[in-house]
């Protein structure tokens, strides 16, 4: 097999996973099944998330064509230069756009218009609900007593602490006046039923961890949130001390717990996560096939360091050739790794690039391998890439310019390492999210 289909099979791979959760082809597939006999009568839409603006087109295309009675207004807030560069004329539900993954006061705005729209519901209305990756953040709504500047520096210090998006979120639900299930509890005291549709960002699926779980039960309490700040060493001198207080003030009970199973108003919520990492890794392995690839999924729940998670992927290659030296070989895999920042550097890039930086590094010597991690929402970390891949090409250009990669993966700069290598992945935003997506090639020969 040529090397030019190296990279063709690398981001044929890619946009196969990307498929998947595209909401203009998934979207209206979740909805014909959740609704056989249609909807008529007043609704409302909200979202929030990376793929918001596209999950919203989705929704009203459908309508408009399914369900001719039926009368749609509503709003979504998504990342900025997310929204949609082509939308229906005259939409009925506006797309705002706010910062991730450090909130801003747009943010904040966002989820007051949100609650507001909320509040004028009438009994019978129908709510729907569409949740994507990123709403975390674009949902940031604190609770009475903390001002966003507070929560801004909170995101930040997880951020560099190398904590998992769930513990992240464990904290920021029990700051929050939407996370946490408090969205679908206000709905419900409208008497409204909420429906509410996700793609999938977080290891595991649970509608509590993405976005924060607006209308999701929260298996979490203060009490949790308070020993994710604890493991990650962040007191009163990187965060402020009103935070700590008010989630001790939710251990004592002095402020009410977020949704949990044993609440009556779970009869009236509904969650369905329809696009999922795992749905996306098996069509890029189905992709795989077509070429005569063996290919080995390692699921969607990968984590952990991404340098170290790069050495278990390389090991796992190196087992696989010791008995089929010569089969062509696929590693795929989902999930979502974490690059600890020390205090002293600011890193430029993102957990798939320095996940690359680091296989490569690792596998220096090694022929005929060559691999692609991207984010699916198409940006990595700090900058504008989707991630990075190295084929027979881009590891020329790093020994023409003689770049260290272990000098590059010292200061944490996967960015400027591949930007010179000419191995960044640029997609621009996807408007979809299912989480990383990794592939590892060997023996395309």
């Amino acid at each position: 097999m040529s090397q030019v289909n190296a990279k063709q099979i690398l981001f044929g791979a890619y946009q196969a996973a990307l498929n998947v959760a595209d909401p203009q082809i998934a979207l209206p597939k979740a909805l014909e099944k959740v609704f056989p006999d249609g909807l008529k009568g007043k609704c409302l839409v909200i979202g929030a998330g990376k793929a918001s603006a596209s999950m919203a087109d989705a929704f009203e295309k459908h309508a408009l064509s399914h369900w001719p009675k039926l009368d749609v207004s509503g709003v979504v807030v998504t990342r900025y230069h997310h929204d949609m560069p082509d939308p229906i004329p005259s939409r009925k539900i506006s797309v705002l756009q706010a910062a991730h993954p450090v909130p801003d006061q747009a943010c904040v705005e966002a989820s007051k218009e949100i609650l507001k729209r909320i509040e004028k519901l009438n009994k019978g209305d129908h709510l729907i609900v569409l949740i994507s990756g990123g709403g975390s953040s674009l949902l940031t709504l604190p609770v009475a007593g903390i001002e966003l500047s507070e929560m801004q520096i909170l995101t930040q210090a997880l951020l560099k602490s190398g904590a998992p998006i769930e513990q992240m979120n464990v904290v920021r639900k029990h700051l929050s006046q939407i996370q946490g299930g408090n969205l679908a509890r206000l709905a419900v005291s409208k008497g409204v039923r909420v429906q509410a549709f996700i793609i999938s960002d977080v290891i595991g699926d649970h509608p509590a961890d993405i976005a924060s779980g607006p209308c999701a039960v929260d298996p979490s309490t203060y009490q949790d949130a308070i020993n994710v700040l604890h493991k990650y060493q962040l007191d009163e001198t990187q965060i402020s001390p009103k935070i700590l207080q008010h989630l001790r003030n939710g251990v004592l009970g002095k402020v009410p717990e977020t949704l949990k199973e044993t609440d009556p108003e779970l009869n009236q919520i509904d969650n369905y996560v329809y696009a999922t990492a795992m749905q996306s890794l098996a069509m890029a392995a189905k992709y795989c096939d077509k070429f005569g690839i063996q290919t080995i999924i390692l699921g969607d729940r990968v984590s952990g360091e991404s340098k170290e998670q790069a050495i278990v992927q390389l090991n796992q290659i190196k087992e696989l050739l010791k008995n089929n030296p010569n089969q062509s070989f696929a590693l795929i895999s989902g999930g979502e790794t974490t690059v600890t920042i020390p205090p002293n550097l600011s890193g430029r890039g993102g957990r798939c690039a320095e996940f690359l930086l680091a296989l490569l590094d690792a596998g220096k010597g090694m022929k005929h391998l060559f691999a692609l991690a991207a984010d699916t929402d198409g940006i990595d970390g700090s900058e504008n890439n989707a991630g990075a891949y190295f084929d027979q090409d881009v590891l020329e250009k790093v020994d023409k310019l003689n770049l260290d990669s272990q000098y590059y993966l010292k200061i944490h700069d996967s960015y400027g390492f591949f930007s010179q290598a000419e191995g960044l992945v640029m997609t621009g935003p996807t408007l979809s999210n299912v989480n990383d997506f990794r592939i590892l090639l060997i023996n395309l020969n």
